[in-house]
């Protein structure tokens, strides 16, 4: 299931990639023959996207290589830094974008018509391509390709705006004369804003935040299916790559032996790994069980 997910993760970055590219140098080229400064910063944007995914193509490779003595949790981590990275490359590329149109703020200048067509291309095909990555991105739990499917997200945002700027310019030339350059800054305040959004989500990875609610609520109850579990105490997990590494302390009969009692953890270990692809591997740690113990616990959640 990793390998297919990796597999699926690297073919959606490289066909980002080639569109990315694409659409990079149609915008440049005729923002350039144009003299549209919002068209050849859109541009500029959708060349960044071209190292964002290879990033994430990179990243998802990394991350496929089995644990080894340094690694035993495995190498996932280098699919969240690559997440982490995108974010930070499109910080940087957002204020580089915001500095080139101030720059050209003094220059009005009313573009050529044939400038709206890349725009309303890129608008359409970053579309088809952001509504895929975020459908793999999720399906297979990656930061990075989400991270990538925000980046499409932003640039459909970036091409409105630039739309926006370069029809108010062919509209009313003498009141719009600056448009073209603003809409490439706001361009620029867009990317900016995405990418320390992407920063703040992939951080969260590493800073090892919990799983949503609904995937503890399915561990425990599949962990708890075990013939032989009493309860299931505490339940921590993080993320490395595109799986979980679980730690569970299970509660089993305090009489029974401590040979039952390991037998019965590895039965949960292979059942949680059987029912639930997202589960990369889990450390079980008996306990015994206390109806005094589950009967606080109850109370503590309910506040009586």
């Amino acid at each position: 299931m990793v390998v297919d997910a990796a597999r699926i993760g690297r073919r959606v970055a490289i066909a980002s990639m080639l569109v990315s590219g694409s659409l990079a140098a149609l915008k440049i080229t005729i923002g350039l023959m144009a003299g549209s400064t919002a068209v050849v910063s859109d541009g500029l944007e959708s060349a960044a996207d071209v190292l964002a995914s290879g990033i994430v193509l990179l990243g998802l490779v990394l991350a496929a290589k089995p644990p080894d003595a340094e690694h035993p949790y495995g190498h996932g981590r280098f699919e969240t830094l690559s997440g982490l990275a995108v974010g930070l490359m499109l910080g940087i590329t957002g204020a580089a974008i915001c500095f080139h149109a101030a720059m050209n703020l003094n220059h009005p200048h009313v573009p050529a018509v044939y400038a709206l067509w890349p725009l309303i291309i890129s608008m359409l095909v970053k579309a088809a391509m952001g509504v895929t990555k975020f459908r793999y991105g999720r399906r297979i739990r990656s930061e990075a390709l989400v991270a990538d499917a925000w980046n499409d997200t932003v640039d459909i945002v970036s091409a409105f705006t630039a739309l926006i700027a370069v029809s108010l310019a062919l509209w009313r030339p003498v009141e719009f004369a600056t448009a073209d350059a603003y809409g490439a800054f706001g361009v620029g305040i867009l990317v900016v804003f995405l990418g320390i959004r992407v920063v703040h989500e992939t951080a969260q990875q590493l800073l090892d935040r919990m799983p949503p609610p609904e995937l503890l609520a399915d561990l425990r109850r599949v962990a708890a299916a075990v013939e032989g579990a009493r309860a299931v105490e505490k339940c921590f997990a993080r993320k490395t790559g595109l799986q979980y590494h679980v730690d569970l302390h299970l509660e089993v009969d305090p009489d029974m032996t401590v040979r039952e009692s390991h037998r019965i953890a590895h039965e949960v270990r292979d059942h949680v790994l059987a029912q639930l692809e997202w589960v990369a591997d889990v450390l079980v740690h008996v306990e015994p069980y206390s109806l005094a113990t589950i009967e606080s616990r109850q109370r503590w959640k309910t506040g009586r």
